[in-house]
This record gives structure tokens, sequence and C-alpha cells, in this order.
């Protein structure tokens, strides 16, 4: 077992490369999803390498989760993906890739958009020559973000009570496919967007087994939420301990929102489909049957006796009013669905964050949106 920031790192990825099969990279490795991702397959007997800088609060409890489960099942090599040396020694080791580590918000796009695309654009590149190297490239599957598509603003929509609806019913019904057209909008929009396109082009170019998931809401066990990413639990975490929320707009919004087992298990499907989903890109979240409001969450949380005193603020820049993914391509292709209702995920989120005692956000005055 390779220990956190261990001088060791490239001895386990050199005893990796010595002849076992079915081994698994993921970039972002010790992330939320990440670690729920590598906690399923070291499950299955598959040896997993965890690539990770540890740069995100709370990773360093969920790689000392992993360890704890998993032993000498997981490897973990401290790195970045701007190194592309790096990148190019983990990659070799393995015979599939997830391609999970990215800078995720767009504020921090904003106030820093050269790391932005040097993490997001540059990293995504490097993993891509890394596969691309390979006498016989691994699959890739890429997580991209419904941020591609910009804030909609081609979609109209109308102001219920406590959430916006399409105006288009078929919308309204199904949710916005991949036909969508791309508007980039932030430099985060850009730089997801623009990695989104170089894996779908390397597929095309250079028959890289590579798939796109463009991902809707995700929210779960092991997600440490902050005022930029994770708004399910960034909630549920800011409510628990009484601080204030900011919410951007009105809290009318909708998103689709999916619970991390359910993503896991689109990720396996993805991987044993890896051939024929090649160069497709995915829209991936909850679909039109798990879908939420800022003002609907806050409701369940109000049931669950926790409340947070809420504080409004203006729109901000490529935020979509109304955004859920029609995830029936991917449903098509592969026979996957999500099985876990909002309310019972965010059950589950609540016995998770009971049972470890996580933090609350540090923050005080915590802003929130989608």
């Amino acid at each position: 077992m390779i220990g956190i920031g261990s001088i060791e790192n490239q001895d386990a990825v050199d005893d990796a490369r010595r002849g076992r099969q079915g081994r698994v990279l993921i970039t972002g490795g010790a992330g939320f999803v990440g670690s729920n991702l590598a906690a399923h397959f070291a499950a299955q007997g598959r040896q997993v390498v965890v690539f990770d800088n540890l740069s995100r609060p709370g990773v360093t409890r969920n790689l000392e989760w992993l360890r704890d489960r998993f032993g000498r099942g997981l490897l973990f090599v401290r790195g970045d993906v701007r190194d592309a040396d790096a990148v190019a020694r983990a990659v070799a080791s393995c015979d599939q890739v997830f391609h999970l580590a990215a800078q995720v918000a767009v504020t921090t796009g904003l106030a820093d958009p050269r790391a932005d695309f040097d993490i997001n654009l540059g990293g995504t590149l490097n993993v891509l020559e890394a596969v691309r190297a390979q006498a016989q490239p691994p699959g890739v599957v890429f997580t991209s973000t419904n941020k591609v598509y910009g804030n909609l603003a081609g979609l109209s929509v109308q102001a219920l009570e406590r959430r916006y609806r399409p105006l288009d019913d078929d919308v309204a019904e199904t949710g916005v496919d991949e036909w969508q057209a791309l508007d980039f909008c932030s430099p985060y929009g850009c730089s997801k967007g623009g990695a989104d396109q170089y894996v779908l082009d390397y597929a095309r170019s250079f028959g890289v087994p590579a798939v796109v998931f463009r991902m809707s809401c995700i929210y779960g066990p092991r997600q440490f939420g902050t005022e930029d990413q994770g708004w399910v639990a960034h909630f549920l975490l800011s409510a628990r301990a009484g601080e204030p929320l900011t919410i951007y707009g009105d809290g009318k919004q909708v998103r689709d929102v999916l619970f991390v087992d359910d993503l896991v298990a689109a990720f396996a499907a993805a991987e044993r489909h890896i051939e024929a989903l090649a160069g497709r890109a995915f829209n991936i979240g909850g679909g039109s049957d798990n879908t939420l409001s800022l003002l609907e969450l806050l409701s369940i949380i109000d049931e669950f006796g926790d409340r947070a005193e809420i504080n409004y603020a203006d729109w901000r820049t490529g935020d979509q009013p109304y955004y859920v993914s029609n995830t029936r391509a991917f449903g098509r292709a592969t026979g996957w669905r999500p099985a876990v209702a909002p309310r019972q995920g965010i059950e589950r989120l609540y016995a998770w964050l009971d049972d470890v005692g996580a933090p609350a956000s540090a923050e005080s005055g915590a802003r929130a949106a989608p």
C-alpha cells in the first residue's frame, strides 16, 4: 500500500505494470465520485489506481476510508493531471481509465482562468496522449458537465410556485438531449467543453475507445459539498450547522439529481460497452423522474428538522434556470436507468453524515447555486 505523499509512488506504478489484468485508473480518485467508484471496483477484486493531488476538502478522509477497506487492493499515486509524465506512468499500468480529475467550480474558473484551462483542458489532453501512446489503448470515460450547453437562453420557462417549467412540453417531459447545441459560457464551461470535444475527437481521429458523460447534479455519501460544487450535500451540511445560505437567483432553478450509486452503475455499464459507445457523448443525471428545485430541497431539509437562514443574491454567470438530463440515449445503449429516488437518496446521505460525523461547512454565509 502506498501512503499519502510517499516517494514510492513510481514503485507502485511499476509494480502494477507487471502483468495483472483488469486494472482501473481513476484520476481524481480520492474525490466524492472517484472514491465511490474506486470502492465499487476494489470490492469486485480489481486493482484500482487512485491518482489524486489531494487538493480538495475531504479527499484525504476519502482516501483513508479506501485504504482502511481495501488495503493492497488499492494503489495510491499522489499526482497532478498537469504533470504529463506522471499521467503517462499511471496510464501505462492500467486497462481502463476514468478521468474525473478537474477544476469543478464556475467561480474558481472566473477567478483563475489559467489554472482552470491547465487542469481541465491541458490535463485532459495529457490523459488522452498517454492513452494514445499505448499499444492497446485502454478505454476512457470522461466526466464532462451540463455547463457545455451554456445557460440554455433559448429554452423558455414559466415560473411556478416553487420551480421553473419549460414551455416546450417535450423538454418538460424528457429533459435536454444530446442534440442541444453547445454553448460554452464562463471559463469553466469553455475548459470542460473543450476537453469534452477533444475526448470525442480522439475517439474519431485516433481510435481511442473514449466516452463522454455530460453530468448533471450528483449527490451521496463521501460528498463534502462546498458553496461552489456539491449543492445537495452543501445544503444539508449548512442546515445541520445552522449556517446561512445565499441562493443566487430565486431558488426555483430545477436540476435532475443522481445518487452516486446510480452514477457508479453507469460508469460500469460504460466500461462493459466501451467499444460500442466510443466517440459518443451522453447526458447523465437523474432524468425527468428525479428533479428538484433549490426551494424543494430546502423543504425536504425542513422535514428532517434542519432549517437554514436564507439570503438571496443576483444570478451567477452561466446559471441555467432549468436543466434536466434526457438520459434515454444511454439507457437504450446499455440498459441503465437510475434506481434511487431523491427523497430516498437524501435519507441515505443524512444517514452517512450521521454515521461519520461529517463536519459542517467551515464557511459562514455559505452560498449555493447548482
